[in-house]
């Protein structure tokens, strides 16, 4: 998808001193590019800039460009945000261009596990950067680094391609997904590395048409659909494609998860394909049983009813044993999986290679390593 920009587009120069707070410069330029009725840039130029917190917001008159050159900076204290709050927001924008080799460095690191209980999610946390109901848009050559919170969300979104986008913090950052999407509808992540502390790419309700491809993932917790099921009136998921992606070094590898005990939903046509593992733990896992820090009845199984689920040419070293884990729902067995190609080895101390399946009955093609699941 691309936006095509005038040969001599509108430019609105953001005019600051670096090293010194840019938001009321950025809020001008901003107002000023929104509104006008042709097609126009915004520039950030290089150096770095303090930034309090930015909402940038449409409808605009034309599509808009941001050429983001230099880094914005974050506040390193995180007091006066709510929950859910972003502290760069693009709302209500339809034809952004995103670009430039910039960054958006959260000032993470001294909040990082302090502000909530131990593996509990931070909601109060700033968001690093929010697009909510961001329509038609491109966010490419951009790095988003050391977030609060979550690196990148999309909510309401349509449309939308991430190309050649960097996230960057270390394995112990918490809460720190690399890229978030909910409720949104033809969202691309391509050509782009996440090194994160949580999943480097995960998926709520409502997430449709998803293509996730050539992405390195890295430390982190893996790609995630999920989890699903905690909320009320979750929409459903459909039509998600992982494919031609690196994992190196993560918790887990691709993953489905959903709660016990929660409430109705659906999740069909989620597709991994040409994936490479590297010391990956838990490589292939459906898990209808997640409960983390044991705050659910796991006594009563899931409802979200998964289907047409596929695992496809799938290779590499994993530090688990059990490298394909199907764990599925009692009240709602998964419906029509298949596991083809999967070439995976393990050296541990755990003895052999193995996987296992619950609630499930997968179609095996081609190679499988380890073998065929025994049921549990």
């Amino acid at each position: 998808m691309g936006i095509t920009f005038a040969v001599n587009p509108s430019i609105f120069d953001v005019r600051a001193r670096p090293n010194t707070d840019i938001g009321e410069a950025l809020s001008n330029a901003w107002k000023q590019a929104c509104a006008s009725p042709t097609q126009s840039e915004l520039r950030i130029p290089k150096g770095t800039f303090k930034l309090k917190r930015a909402t940038l917001n449409g409808p605009c008159k034309a599509p808009i460009k941001i050429n983001l050159q230099g880094t914005l900076q974050a506040p390193s204290d995180p007091a006066g945000f709510k929950d859910g709050d972003g502290w760069v927001t693009f709302e209500r924008i339809d034809k952004l261009t995103l670009m430039g080799g910039g960054s958006f460095d959260g000032q993470g690191k001294g909040v990082w596990g302090k502000h909530c209980s131990q593996g509990q999610y931070c909601s109060k946390l700033p968001i690093n950067v929010r697009f909510d109901y961001v329509t038609n848009s491109i966010i490419q050559d951009v790095i988003s680094r050391d977030s609060k919170q979550f690196h990148i969300n999309v909510l309401g979104g349509q449309n939308i391609t991430f190309s050649r986008v960097r996230v960057d913090a270390p394995e112990d950052s918490a809460n720190t997904d690399g890229i978030h999407i909910g409720r949104s509808n033809g969202v691309n992540i391509i050509d782009s590395i996440i090194q994160t502390g949580d999943d480097c790419v995960s998926l709520g309700d409502g997430s449709k048409q998803i293509t996730v491809r050539n992405v390195t993932c890295g430390p982190g917790h893996g790609f995630s659909i999920g989890s699903l099921g905690k909320y009320k009136d979750e929409k459903p998921v459909e039509g998600v494609l992982f494919k031609g992606c690196t994992m190196k070094n993560t918790m887990n590898g691709v993953r489905i998860k959903t709660w016990p005990d929660s409430t109705d939903g659906l999740a069909s046509n989620m597709h991994f394909e040409d994936i490479n593992m590297e010391n990956v733990g838990n490589p292939i896992l459906i898990d209808q049983e997640y409960c983390p820090w044991n705050n659910c009845n796991k006594k009563v199984p899931s409802k979200i009813k998964l289907s047409n689920v596929s695992f496809k040419n799938i290779h590499g070293t994993t530090t688990s044993s059990i490298a394909i884990n199907l764990i599925c729902s009692s009240g709602y067995p998964c419906q029509n999986v298949a596991v083809e190609n999967i070439d995976l080895k393990y050296n541990g101390p755990e003895g052999r290679i193995t996987s296992q399946c619950k609630n499930v009955k997968p179609k095996t093609i081609g190679k499988q390593n380890p073998p065929p699941c025994i049921a549990i």
